[in-house]
């Protein structure tokens, strides 16, 4: 019976053992073990989290200053238009880094909960086993260890039994440090997803400042081209040099269809772009358009009061929407104007080439290559617009033509 009482009490304690082995292992492949280095990286990423949010702070764009600079170009629209787009595109390129950062802080926050809770079950785990090991060795007591000193049938077998009896202190003292790591480290845890939330509301706060910020501007331009309007309207010569402004952009569009070389052409052909234009419908260049706002031809400029020729169609659409190559093409300009805002040109064979205008970003340059529906730009309200839209024209030969017999049919 002693013998029986021996074998169960070194079964239980090789049972006490294994429970103790479980609990080191996160049940999905993860950590194995907690050391200072483990530690010290999860210190680093609260400071990380620290000097991230007060960078957030720091990259908040400051109208006020902005409007300060804008002050004295009040008397001179198109730098002042000038100025405050080249404004408004700083405050847009903030917003999207800032939407970018919270769906990644999201995706972070995601995986750190997860962490913790991996943590908390190890801990848990390791903690009940504790309490099984302690609770077994007060029942014991002390005699135990005496039992099995006492048992030893030779010296050689009284030292196999002395040296597990170290082997077990050691075991126990080992998971004792394991447990306080496993401690710490879930402290740890819990602070940085702390940290990483608080890095997330300021991320979304600045997100809102900035957009704030982004309409305040925005309201200050249309206020702009309004006391602009009304200033061209209330005199003969204002009037002529607006007009004279618009002739000026026409002949800058002139002159980059003359800019046109027969090195783009080479450039095209090496590309596998056929630089004819083959008389196939155009893909609609902004897919996302609510409205026409202002069709092509003779109507009454918004500027004048007069009536005027309206050189393209404008499309009312989202700001930061897709603007699309109507055509294969090759790019002939890529660049900002007062009065066009951000525009493209494209060149597509055989006297033909699309203009986009007044968008919020670029996304290809001078040169680029470019097939239909491929996307070119944000629509916007760069130079001189008042409200988010593309102003689409054709041009057939140096002259513009409507666009509308290019565009697939059922869409206007």
């Amino acid at each position: 019976m002693k013998k029986l009482n021996r074998t169960v009490s070194l079964v239980c304690i090789l049972c006490i053992l294994l429970s103790f082995s479980g609990t080191g292992v996160y049940a999905d492949g993860g950590i194995s073990s907690i050391t200072n280095d483990s530690i010290k990286q999860k210190q680093d990423q609260i400071a990380n989290s620290k000097n991230e949010k007060q960078q957030l702070q720091a990259s908040l764009s400051n109208a006020k200053a902005m409007k300060k600079e804008l002050e004295a170009l009040r008397n001179d629209t198109a730098a002042y238009i000038t100025k405050i787009d080249g404004q408004i595109a700083d405050i847009q390129a903030n917003i999207e880094n800032y939407k970018l950062q919270i769906e990644a802080k999201v995706q972070e926050i995601e995986e750190m909960s997860r962490e913790l809770d991996q943590a908390i079950a190890v801990q848990d785990a390791q903690y009940e086993a504790m309490k099984a090991r302690i609770r077994f060795m007060y029942e014991r007591g002390d005699t135990f260890y005496l039992e099995l000193m006492f048992e030893a049938k030779s010296f050689g077998d009284l030292l196999t039994k002395a040296n597990y009896i170290e082997r077990l202190t050691t075991y126990d003292r080992n998971k004792l440090e394991e447990y306080k790591a496993i401690t710490e480290w879930t402290k740890l845890c819990k602070e940085t997803l702390e940290a990483e939330k608080e890095v997330l509301d300021e991320a979304e706060a600045s997100l809102e400042a900035e957009e704030a910020s982004l309409q305040e501007m925005m309201h200050d331009k249309e206020v702009q081209l309004a006391s602009y309007k009304q200033q061209i309207m209330s005199k003969e010569e204002d009037i002529k040099a607006y007009e004279e402004e618009i002739a000026a952009r026409d002949k800058l569009i002139q002159q980059l269809e003359v800019a046109i070389t027969d090195e783009q052409k080479r450039i095209a052909r090496e590309r596998g772009i056929l630089f004819e234009y083959d008389g196939s419908k155009f893909t609609w260049p902004a897919p996302s358009y609510v409205a026409i706002t202002d069709d092509f031809g003779y109507r009454t400029d918004p500027f004048t009061g007069r009536t005027s020729y309206h050189s393209g169609i404008d499309m009312a659409s989202a700001a930061g929407t897709p603007i699309l190559a109507a055509f294969d093409g090759v790019v002939v300009a890529a660049a900002s104007d007062w009065s066009m805002g951000n525009y493209v040109m494209i060149n597509h064979g055989n006297g033909l080439y699309t203009v986009y205008m007044h968008s919020s970003k670029l996304l290809v340059k001078k040169d680029d290559i470019v097939k239909r529906g491929e996307k070119i730009a944000l629509v916007g309200s760069t130079g001189r617009s008042t409200g988010n839209h593309l102003h689409f024209s054709v041009r057939l030969n140096g002259q513009y033509v409507s666009p509308w017999p290019y565009l697939k049919t059922g869409v206007k």
